[in-house]
């Protein structure tokens, strides 16, 4: 299995030994040995089914596989990286906040709901599972982790949303009123909103 390491807070150093990991396209800062980089494929790797998902839905992943016998570093717009390590369990990520994941993993896209009863517009998600580590990017500073328990349901913007883990449910908040205090009351302001146990990722600056 690759050694997912930081080398600073906004590198990414991972070891091949004859193996392979996806990654954001042109996030590749600099490598050593003998590694060969090659467009990830239908669905960022998740096949046919997860391509055919993401044109739909406009939810993209452009990843990359490297491969080979080396050292890679991976960085990208100088945000912040965080590595998370998955047991068999799923990741839902935005998908511009997705640096590098174990080649193994699974991705494909979700149906986050819907964005208000109103408009009935959907959202979608991407979610990567199985076992290995991912990368995530944070932008403005260094990802913060909320714990969310049954007892503490938790409301993030959606444009500080980085990621979530755990047996959480996500809804929609439309009646926002703090919006209205920094003047962003046009349209249909939401939020998001998780119950039940896991850890939401946010980044301190908004999309």
């Amino acid at each position: 299995m690759q050694s997912f390491r930081l080398n600073g807070s906004r590198v990414l150093e991972i070891d091949l030994h004859g193996d392979a990991v996806r990654a954001a396209t042109g996030a590749m800062i600099a490598y050593t040995g003998d590694v060969t980089f090659k467009n990830a494929g239908l669905g960022g790797g998740g096949g046919l089914r997860a391509a055919l998902k993401q044109k739909a839905t406009g939810e993209s992943v452009s990843l990359m596989t490297c491969s080979g016998h080396g050292t890679v570093w991976f960085a990208k717009d100088a945000m912040e990286v965080l590595v998370v390590e998955l047991n068999g369990d799923t990741l839902k990520v935005e998908s511009e906040q997705l640096l590098a994941l174990s080649d193994k993993l699974k991705t494909d896209v979700a149906f986050a709901g819907l964005r208000g009863a109103s408009s009935g517009q959907g959202l979608f998600t991407t979610t990567v599972t199985g076992y290995g580590a991912v990368a995530l990017l944070s932008s403005g500073g260094p990802p913060i982790a909320l714990e969310v328990s049954p007892r503490y349901p938790l409301v993030v913007d959606p444009d500080a949303f980085i990621a979530s883990q755990g047996r959480l449910n996500q809804t929609f908040v439309t009646d926002v009123s703090w919006r209205n205090l920094i003047g962003e009351s046009s349209g249909e302001a939401f939020s998001l909103r998780f119950d039940g146990s896991g850890v939401v990722y946010i980044q301190p600056e908004e999309r």
